[in-house]
């Protein structure tokens, strides 16, 4: 056997070349795969925040007692909220009306049932618990038409509840991922006030019509159907307008104030769990799906350019820039309240704090606590009412004719 060959004055062997450059490629080839990996796990977080997804169950029916009129829920920190809610159901209801919390223990929440379910009925287990509470206009008992507000992808569908001279209305818009039904709670507060309401749709929403790609703009699509809802209320006799925005509605409503044609008819915007600043909620919410930093980093870079809409399924850049309002603070001009809570869960509050630290002149923050988000009307309906009240008296935005105090619709 020959001894094995060594370095001659320190120079390395073809045999150590040779390893070296396997050792090279083996690395290139793991750093390669790591950021094939990242760069998939990125695309898919892009094209997730903008495509229209359908509601998916987040608790599980446990128990059913229709003699008394009772449902148990497994139990997390929405279920086991205080209030009014809706449960999204399959089998014999599609939706059912949840009241008070009857008993609890640390794996399940039992309920009172504020619709009637038959001894018949048979429900499915998984669910999805609601803010929404009202699902149809006709439960408020009020007044109202059926509408299609023309937009530049269509007729988009609206409910309109006149009130007072008509003269001051609310238009009302939805987050993403759900319908106008989620503002229905919003509607007798308003009403009661004077104030018409008009409660609209946008593109992609399910409701209003698909734009090319079907995919969400964040915001920076969207304005402008709510903007053309804006045209629709002038045309009818609106003398001031007043934008309320719930979740992404609320990332709509301000992009709207500032960019419509129609800003001299605003007269104040009204935010519940608002989105301000996308970047800091598509962070947070990549935190609590225990996404790296470096995935979450590279998916709203991808967002912002058009040559990465193949990926992500946005059709164009989405202008995270524009859509940061708290950057934008200085070109604010119209008084704004919002209501959030800081233990939110999905949406956090931060951005509507640093919103209220840049613009003290024109922003008011009605902080909540445990009401999680979009909850805060069914966790405590008489303060969130009495801070939109008290808001609207302070901005003489009520109408002097209207009630002062809001209807409770029967059951």
């Amino acid at each position: 056997m020959l001894p094995p060959r060594r370095a001659v004055n320190g120079a390395a062997t073809p045999s150590l070349l040779f390893g070296l450059r396997i050792a090279m490629s083996v690395v290139t080839v793991a750093l390669a795969g790591a950021a094939a990996i990242m760069a998939v796990a990125s695309a898919r977080l892009a094209r997730k925040v903008v495509t229209p997804a359908p509601r998916l169950p987040d608790t599980r029916i446990v128990s059913l007692d229709t003699a008394a009129q009772t449902i148990s829920l497994t139990k997390n920190p929405d279920t086991a909220l205080p209030g009014r809610y809706g449960l999204f159901t399959t089998g014999t209801s599609g939706y059912v009306k949840l009241g008070s919390i009857l008993a609890e223990d640390d794996a399940s929440v039992t309920r009172k049932l504020l619709t009637h379910v038959a001894p018949t009925a048979r429900l499915d287990a998984d669910a999805a618990f609601s803010g929404w509470y009202y699902e149809r206009p006709e439960e408020l008992h009020l007044a109202y038409t059926p509408e299609l507000v023309g937009s530049a992808v269509g007729p988009c569908p609206a409910w309109l509840f006149p009130a007072g001279e008509g003269d001051v209305w609310v238009i009302q818009v939805h987050g993403r991922g759900t319908t106008r039904s989620e503002c229905l709670r919003a509607v007798p507060v308003f009403h009661a006030l004077g104030v018409t309401s008009l409660v609209v749709s946008y593109r992609n929403d399910g409701e209003a019509p698909r734009s090319k790609t079907g995919t969400y703009g964040l915001g920076s699509t969207e304005w402008r159907d709510v903007d053309a809802a804006v045209s629709f209320a002038r045309r009818r006799g609106a003398k001031r307008v007043i934008l309320m925005g719930w979740s992404m509605g609320g990332a709509i409503v301000l992009q709207v104030s500032l960019n419509s044609a129609h800003r001299d008819l605003i007269a104040g915007i009204v935010l519940d769990s608002p989105v301000i600043d996308w970047r800091v909620v598509l962070s947070y919410q990549a935190k609590q799906m225990h996404v790296p930093t470096a995935v979450t980093d590279i998916a709203l870079e991808a967002l912002q350019h058009e040559w990465a809409s193949p990926v992500t399924g946005a059709g164009t850049g989405i202008p995270l820039d524009r859509l940061d309002v708290v950057a934008r603070a200085a070109e604010l001009r119209h008084p704004i309240l919002i209501l959030h809570s800081d233990d939110d869960g999905f949406v956090p509050s931060d951005a509507s704090h640093d919103l209220v630290s840049a613009r003290p002149d024109l922003v008011q923050l009605e902080v909540f606590e445990v009401a999680r988000h979009t909850k805060l009307w069914n966790y405590d309906q008489e303060r969130w009412s009495t801070a939109i009240r008290g808001w609207l008296s302070a901005h003489m935005l009520s109408v002097e004719s209207g009630s002062s105090t809001e209807s409770n619709p029967a059951e």
